[in-house]
């Protein structure tokens, strides 16, 4: 089982979760708002002492809730919803292998987003608000990046397999 597959499984990320957090409101306001949320909830000990531990919380029911709350998407022929439908086929490539040219550039992507989680990390511990910018700036151009690559990736592998060709309308 594949890290990012362990990591869905820990969010009991049903099929029913993901074909809503297909929705394009789902995925954006996700992509937006959770970072911003955590570095705020873990900025605020500053402010708030273990009060701050409220917007942690707030903020990891968030990631939870997030894609369950939004209905079905009417279409899923936006970028955002193939890129959630791309995810979902990068976790699925154990089963159901991805082309060979999209094997090594994602776990790239996912470092880039891993190092700026590091500098958000470090930046947030020393209070340091450019190393916390810039993690923020790596993980958020990493992440897109990587869901451009799974709209890619989706793109490709639709026709492979019935179950894919049926996430599509």
């Amino acid at each position: 089982m594949t890290l990012e597959k362990k990591i869905a499984a820990a969010f009991s990320m049903s099929d029913d979760a993901w074909l809503r957090h297909a929705n394009p409101w789902s995925g954006w306001t996700r992509f937006i708002t959770v970072l911003p949320l955590l570095i705020f909830a873990a900025w605020s000990r500053v402010w708030f002492g273990w009060w701050s531990l409220i917007p942690v919380t707030i903020a990891i029911v968030w990631i939870w809730l997030n894609p369950r709350i939004f209905p079905k998407p009417q279409s899923t022929d936006h970028w955002i919803s193939r890129g959630v439908l791309g995810e979902r086929v990068w976790l699925n490539r154990d089963r159901i292998p991805v082309p060979h040219h999209h094997h090594h550039v994602p776990n790239i992507l996912n470092g880039i987003s891993a190092f700026g989680g590091i500098l958000v990390i470090w930046g947030l511990i020393e209070l340091n608000s450019w190393i916390t910018l810039l993690g923020y700036t790596l993980v958020t151009l990493g992440k897109l990046w990587f869901i451009d690559r799974m709209v890619w990736l989706y793109n490709d592998m639709k026709d492979v397999n019935q179950e894919y060709q049926s996430w599509l309308y």
